[in-house]
């Protein structure tokens, strides 16, 4: 697959995935963009949320899948995440049946137990996808889905851009950063047992240059993506 470092343009200082969430975790709120996410979401056709009884959300983050999934009517949604400061700001929330510092890869959760596994702006930070698709394959009950909302390879390799934020001193850091195709993760998918059911693409559109006009210049440019996967 694609190394980041063929495209990076920036040069941040790059830091792990716990170390950088945990900087940037008292502003994280203030900095990603809804569209990035939560636009994607509300596309999803193949998912009954109301009808959820159970998910678990990984990689959950400040929890704002899990706030958009319980607004929809999801009943109990247990999340995890590696970093504990991004965990303490999912809690304030009051939307989680369970909260626990844990791997996406390796989530300790409650095997075939799940409607709905969502992974929400994390395959990027993963080395090998892999472990992903099996545990999230591992927690979902037959007929489940796993909904996975990703940072766009395309957009990656045109800007070559990292996650990245702001940190205590005001200078750049980039979280580390993987290049996955389409094609990585259908195979690890359906090496998993999943099958697509639905994806959808955002793009730089006019609404999301009405909000950040410097973004003007990758207008047309896809940004992020929502697959949704479906347990047999």
């Amino acid at each position: 697959m694609p190394a980041f470092s063929s495209f990076d343009t920036r040069g941040y200082p790059i830091v792990s995935a716990r170390e950088g969430y945990a900087l940037w975790s008292p502003s994280y709120e203030e900095t990603v963009k809804e569209d990035m996410d939560t636009w994607l979401l509300e596309q999803v056709r193949t998912v009954a949320w109301a009808g959820v009884r159970r998910a678990a959300d990984l990689g959950c983050g400040t929890g704002r899948t899990g706030s958009w999934l319980k607004a929809r009517g999801v009943q109990r949604i247990d999340g995890i995440d590696l970093t504990p400061e991004m965990l303490e700001k999912a809690r304030a929330r009051g939307v989680f049946t369970s909260l626990s510092v844990a791997d996406v890869g390796a989530s300790g959760l409650e095997g075939g137990a799940y409607d709905l596994v969502t992974t929400s702006l994390v395959d990027e930070h993963l080395k090998d996808l892999g472990p992903l698709y099996r545990e999230s394959a591992r927690l979902a009950a037959p007929g489940g889905a796993h909904v996975l909302v990703g940072f766009h390879p395309f957009f990656i390799m045109r800007v070559g851009m990292p996650t990245h934020f702001d940190g205590p001193d005001g200078k750049p850091v980039a979280i580390e950063t993987y290049i996955h195709l389409f094609s990585e993760h259908a195979q690890a998918a359906i090496a998993a047992g999943w099958s697509l059911a639905e994806m959808h693409e955002q793009v730089i559109d006019e609404r999301w240059i009405a909000k950040k006009p410097k973004w003007a210049q990758h207008r047309d440019c896809p940004v992020s993506f929502l697959a949704v996967w479906r347990r047999a």
